[in-house]
């Protein structure tokens, strides 16, 4: 079995959202911020292909997984130092879509996003906003894969990363890629928890 990973085109990113709207659907925050089950999956692919158009693509840190068929299988967003907060306009432009995502919800989701924004580090770093795979294609390679692409590059430049893991089974998963936990997040206000992860680069 081949694995590819290659940047995203923006013809890519309404199958991108889809692949992490069911590679989230059973995730803590996503069912927390989407409670109805049934439409989490669509309501949350229209979230990531929004955030992913009008906020993280035009700064080259985009990835998706290919099966042998060419088919997406996962994807990982990340944005380049100094690119990962939303600015005001992005806020503006992404908000008609939010809303058709998060519903009644959507000032809670953008309470929680403003969390994650004061609790995020200012020290440079790449930043890790999704990363997800679908669950017909887990333990094949493919997130191994598409977390290598970008960390192998971190370590060659020497810069670091950084990311919050909304799921406490994905933390060890991190770890094994050399993140390491730096506390617990609160940004739900007594729903689930998440928890920062940083990683420094390593020297080859």
């Amino acid at each position: 079995m081949d694995v590819t990973v290659r940047p995203a085109l923006t013809s890519d990113i309404p199958e991108l959202g889809r692949v992490l709207g069911i590679a989230f659907a059973d995730d803590p925050v996503m069912t927390w911020s989407i409670p109805d089950a049934t439409s989490r999956p669509r309501r949350a692919a229209i979230a990531f292909a929004t955030l992913t158009r009008l906020q993280f693509i035009q700064h080259g840190g985009v990835e998706v997984a290919e099966d042998d068929t060419g088919a997406i299988v996962g994807a990982a967003v990340w944005a380049p130092p100094g690119q990962w907060h939303t600015s005001n306009a992005t806020i503006l432009r992404a908000m008609p879509h939010l809303v058709r995502a998060f519903g009644l919800r959507t000032p809670r989701a953008a309470r929680m996003s403003d969390r994650m924004a004061a609790a995020h580090p200012r020290d440079p770093h790449w930043y890790l906003a999704f990363i997800g795979t679908l669950p017909t294609a887990r333990g094949r390679g493919y997130g191994r894969a598409l977390m290598s692409s970008r960390l192998d590059r971190c370590d060659a430049e020497g810069v670091p990363a950084y990311l919050e893991s909304s799921k406490p089974d994905n933390v060890p998963y991190y770890e094994r890629f050399g993140f390491e936990k730096t506390g617990d997040l609160d940004v739900t206000k007594g729903g689930p928890l998440m928890w920062p992860m940083w990683r420094t680069p390593i020297s080859k």
